[in-house]
């Protein structure tokens, strides 16, 4: 007895590779033993393979058993082994599976998809933004970046990954993958409670993230207008002025009714109509053209980049790298493009 306690104890000791080659050779030897002991009775490898590996898990059909006692002694043998050696390995293969769970939880495994978008910062922003996005899209996933123990969200959401880390250091923008990513989008961070902090830590994170990645389009939120001179030596690509966006809809709101809905339905696409980009089209020269079969297909163009005045430049030429931007829902912009 003491003889298969520290067999046990010496499996369990074994390192992973070693365990899992030791399992192998010996499946293989009790495989040709078994068939030179009796070889009129399995009739073939493949039979005395498959009564090795149902001997070892237990199972025991009993379609195929050993009849002579050298087979029956040696069977014996194979299976107080053989049990205890592919329990342990199972028991290895579990704990695998775990911790790799628990490393996932934890924001500790590198993230090595592309095309994802990226977003800095955990709060009830982010996790609004998250559901926008998977609702928006059914491919995209998200790659959170914070400093929590654990991810915000169940790690058993295939789209969602959580990195764990400081989001000024380079070593963590590299486990998001970041050079692979579609975009950025900087969360200000709303532990900190004085505006100007909280966009100077922005604009450090902003640093970072255009000195990795500069060719990824980057979104930061800052709580003060005039704070953006501070990022004009960072190619950030858009600016979300969040304490003016909403003192701004609150005015409107107030003076003219039901604004806010018109708010809503643009800037989120579960539900009404929603802003659409779209590519300029061979058959358009210029804007009335675009204009004109756009609305015709039920959408309405409204702006360039953020040239607003398309109403006003239906004569003019369409250049070829123009962005535009049509209002519609969601199944007229699938038949536009």
């Amino acid at each position: 007895m003491h003889f298969f306690v520290k067999l046990g104890l010496n499996l369990i000791k074994m390192r992973n590779l070693t365990l899992l080659l030791s399992t192998v050779i010996f499946v293989v030897l009790c495989t040709f033993v078994m068939y030179f002991l009796e070889p009129d009775n399995f009739e073939s490898l493949l039979n005395t393979f498959y009564y090795v590996m149902t001997t070892f898990s237990t199972v025991g059909y009993g379609d195929y058993s050993p009849l002579t006692a050298a087979g029956k002694l040696f069977a014996v043998i194979m299976y107080m082994i053989g049990i205890g050696l592919l329990g342990v390995v199972i028991g290895k293969v579990v704990d695998v599976f775990s911790i790799f769970r628990k490393k996932r939880e934890e924001g500790k495994v590198e993230y090595t998809q592309e095309n994802h978008i990226i977003i800095i910062g955990w709060g009830k922003k982010t996790e609004s933004a998250v559901d926008e996005i998977l609702n928006s899209n059914e491919s995209a996933e998200v790659v959170i970046v914070d400093t929590l123990p654990k991810s915000p969200f169940d790690v058993s959401l295939d789209r969602v990954h959580y990195i764990q880390g400081d989001t000024t250091e380079e070593e963590t923008f590299n486990k998001a993958n970041i050079t692979k990513a579609k975009s950025v989008i900087i969360f200000s961070d709303d532990k900190i409670y004085e505006p100007s902090l909280r966009d100077a830590k922005t604009l450090t994170v902003a640093i970072v993230v255009e000195r990795l990645a500069p060719t990824v389009h980057t979104t930061v939120e800052i709580l003060t207008e005039k704070h953006t001179a501070n990022f004009a030596h960072v190619n950030i690509d858009e600016f979300i002025l969040s304490q003016e966006t909403i003192s701004s809809l609150a005015v409107r709101s107030a003076m003219y009714k039901g604004v806010s809905k018109v708010y809503s339905q643009l800037i989120s696409r579960q539900h009404g109509e929603d802003l659409f980009k779209i590519s300029k089209k061979d058959n358009w020269s210029t804007y009335h053209d675009a204009f004109k079969e756009l609305l015709e297909q039920g959408a309405t163009l409204i702006a360039d980049r953020e040239e607003l005045d398309i109403n006003r430049r239906l004569d003019e030429k369409i250049p070829d790298d123009a962005e535009l931007y049509v209002i519609c829902d969601n199944d007229t912009f699938e038949k536009i493009v």
